[in-house]
């Protein structure tokens, strides 16, 4: 069982919104309307960590290991929608997400393979620590700017958290894991060949409220994260190498093989495929 060790490990780096967060630093000069709109959009968005937490209870009620585990990370993930929500009734009141927009983002999930779903949030966790990462190079206020670095940090070490049962169901289910988080980690690190940014709350997940069935349409602007991304924070093709390059260091050390690139995951995907097929399916 992974949950009391995580438990501990995660308890001890836990940060504190009173005294870790520098609100008496607060330069007001420096908070532009655009840049609190974007602070108000990212807390909404967080938010939906709430049905994220309800569809891995769900699909995961053979695994109370890892549904114990989503005690903490429900937890920390509520905690950054309120830090941005308690740093913009201090400073910008105005732009505080009403209850009703938060719930709009309460929705149910359809059920999900839980290993897919896993390795989804796992890549979803990675691109959110660069998100922030480059988020707070871009503020000018500096106590934004800190709690940015903050949560990324605490993405971070979710998604190593992940990767800790990842491992544990290649130890468990060993094939049929490596196919899933193989096909997931392709999808997840072509994000170059796709429209939209890939990350869970970009993706539709409720076929009956299509094509309102993503959290970020159901946003109160469902165009912002396009317009944060490529035109405010600048999350160009140099930060998007880094999200793809971790992805697939950390499929590397997953499976024991080196991946330089995502044709390499691809192939690899491929052969544990083939190896899982029934025999007639494979010579067919």
């Amino acid at each position: 069982m992974l949950y009391p060790e995580l438990f501990k490990s995660l308890e001890q780096v836990r940060w504190n919104m009173d005294k870790d967060i520098p609100w008496d630093k607060f330069d007001a000069s420096l908070l532009t309307d655009e840049q609190a709109q974007t602070i108000r959009m990212n807390a909404i968005t967080e938010w939906s960590a709430l049905p994220a937490t309800e569809m891995f209870l769900r699909d995961n009620r053979g695994d109370s290991d890892f549904s114990a585990f989503m005690s903490v990370w429900f937890f920390e993930e509520q905690k950054h929608s309120l830090v941005l929500m308690e740093y913009l009734r201090r400073f910008r009141p105005d732009m505080c997400p009403t209850e009703e927009e938060l719930h709009n983002v309460r929705f149910e999930f359809d059920p999900a393979p839980p290993l897919e779903t896993l390795m989804l949030h796992f890549c979803g966790e990675i691109r959110l620590n660069h998100w922030y990462r480059c988020a707070a190079d871009w503020h000018t206020e500096p106590v934004i700017k800190q709690i940015y670095k903050i949560i990324s940090q605490d993405e971070a070490r979710h998604g190593g958290a992940y990767l800790r049962y990842m491992k544990k169901a290649l130890n468990e289910v060993g094939d049929k894991a490596r196919a899933a988080f193989a096909k997931i980690g392709v999808l997840m690190a072509s994000a170059r060949r796709t429209e939209k940014p890939l990350h869970p709350t970009n993706l539709h997940v409720n076929q009956a409220l299509f094509p309102n069935d993503t959290v970020q349409s159901r946003l109160p602007d469902p165009e912002w994260l396009e317009r944060w991304l490529d035109n405010q924070i600048k999350f160009d093709g140099e930060w998007e190498k880094k999200v793809v390059d971790r992805i697939l260091h950390n499929m590397s050390l997953l499976f024991e093989r080196t991946f330089s690139n995502v044709q390499e995951l691809n192939r690899y995907r491929k052969e544990v495929t083939q190896r899982i097929l029934p025999s007639g399916a494979a010579a067919a």
